[in-house]
This record gives C-alpha cells, structure tokens and sequence, in this order.
C-alpha cells in the first residue's frame, strides 16, 4: 500500500526481500547500495548475528527520482530466515507493497524454499493480504553453485505459474540483482496510475485479479483457506486481524 503525500509530492514504497535463511537476501541489498547512486540512495542498515545472519532487518531507503511531478522513494527491507524469529519477519511485512522471493537454487535447500514460500503465504494472509494479488519477483539465486538445481525443477516445486517475472541470479556478482529489483519496481509501479488523481494516505497496492494463486494454495482456497490460517494462528498465538482488508480499484 504506497503512502501519497500531496503536500510534499512524494510517493513512498515498500518492497520486501523474502526467503530461506542465507539464501541471499541481504547480499542483493548490499549490491544494490554499493553500485547505485549514493546521491540517491540512504545508508544500509543491517542487524546481524554473530553467524552473519540477519537478526531483525536490513533497510535501504532509495530515492527513485520522479514520477509525474511526484519524489518516488523507496524503502527496501529483508527479513530473517530463521523460523525463530518469526514474529519479526510479521512485523517487516506491515504495509509491504511488493515482495521479492529470493530462492536459494542449490538441491539440499529445496525444502527449505518451499517452508519459506508457505510462511510467507501465512504471514501475509494474516495480516490480511491476499499474497496471490501482491507484487511479487522471483529470483534463483546461486545459480554459479555446482549444487543448484535446474530453474525448471524450481519452478515445478515451488509451483511459480507463468507471467510471474522471474530472474537468474548471482547476488554475490551482481548478476541479475538489478533486474530483480527493476522488474519489482515496475510491478510496484504499475498499480499507481495518476498520483494526482489518488486520495492522501496509502492506497491499495494489490493486483485486481489472482495471479499467483498455484502458489499460495491456502489463499486460494477462499473462506476455507482462512480457517487454515486461523487456526494456525490459534495454535501460535498470533492476533489475527478482524477482517482482511479488501482494495477497491479504478480503471487508469
């Protein structure tokens, strides 16, 4: 849901990296930091473990230049792998406007992609987005590793539908890192229209119609899939909101 703010003429964004734990989320925001303008761009904050891994968040705020006289900035976050730290990666997700999965290519990871799609899928649900209509790359990362496993495979196991962007990459070379974050901006992007046009405050940031539902199989599921998740939040303990929030559009 990007924040408009007509006073200032600035439209805000938010765009999350997701996936398994060490699979390159923070290496694609500190290549992008390293090689963009640093006229446009903030510092890159990270919390990290002793082990190198994120403990809350990585954030890199980037000024995107502008768009229909409008400041375009954009907040980019990761979240931690770590399944211990769940509550944090909700709390990363409030008001996300855009996700990039960023899958971890070698073989004895797979299951670990596939855990990660479906907390994501839960997270999202609960809070109450419906994740088949949100902004959302791909990108197989480590695609340089002997292990990784043919994209094809991926696709099949993780069950990305066609028209989804999706991306080859080697985050720790800058392959395919900035792709990946164009092709999520665009997407972002897109759903805008004229921010002339759009009230003050955040606005709807979802795709009109399911495109990703053989992803998120719960989501498609309607009134059923929602039992699911609340009873998975029952059993977790998680507040789950009243009533999820159902956008509104207009033709462009």
């Amino acid at each position: 849901m990007p924040r408009i703010h007509h006073a200032t003429r600035e439209i805000q964004f938010k765009v999350v990296y997701y996936g398994p734990g060490l699979g390159g989320k923070t290496t694609n925001l500190e290549q992008i930091h390293k090689r963009s303008n640093p006229a446009h761009r903030g510092k890159l904050v990270s919390l990290n473990t002793e082990s190198e891994r994120t403990l809350f968040f990585d954030l890199l705020p980037i000024d995107l230049g502008q768009f229909r006289g409008y400041t375009v900035r954009l907040h980019l976050c990761t979240v931690p792998g770590q399944i211990a730290l769940d509550q944090t990666r909700r709390l990363v997700l409030r008001n996300v406007d855009g996700i990039v999965f960023v899958v971890d290519s070698q073989r004895e990871r797979l299951d670990d992609n596939i855990a990660s799609i479906r907390n994501l899928e839960a997270n999202l649900l609960l809070q109450g987005d419906d994740p088949s209509r949100m902004p959302l790359v791909v990108q197989y990362n480590k695609r340089d590793l002997p292990s990784s496993m043919p994209v094809s495979s991926l696709q099949e196991a993780l069950a990305v539908p066609a028209g989804v962007p999706e991306f080859q990459a080697c985050a720790v070379k800058s392959d395919g890192v900035f792709e990946t974050f164009k092709a999520i901006v665009k997407s972002c992007m897109s759903l805008v229209g004229d921010p002339r046009e759009k009230p003050e405050g955040r606005m709807a940031s979802m795709l009109p119609a399911p495109l990703h539902s053989s992803m998120f199989p719960v989501a498609a599921m309607g009134a059923a899939g929602s039992d699911v998740v609340r009873d998975y939040a029952d059993r977790m303990g998680i507040e789950v909101p009243k009533a999820p929030r159902v956008p509104s559009f207009e033709t462009v």
